[in-house]
């Protein structure tokens, strides 16, 4: 869900809801974590990073 935080009144407006967020060096998600000082191209060698970890622990508890 895509959200704007009115400062002054605290009010939240909803934008959309959205099942399939883009993810662009444009979009919010990656302009969040540039804020946090994690950049566009360490964001996507993270989330792979953790995409191979959470496959591997998977795996190991397979049963076959």
């Amino acid at each position: 869900v895509d959200f704007f935080l009115e400062k002054e009144t605290n009010q939240i407006f909803i934008n959309e809801i959205n099942t399939i967020p883009g993810f662009t060096s444009i979009s919010m998600y990656p302009k969040m974590f540039l804020a946090a000082g994690v950049s566009y191209p360490e964001l996507v060698s993270r989330l792979i990073e953790l995409a191979f970890e959470r496959f591997k622990e998977r795996s190991r508890n397979r049963v076959v």
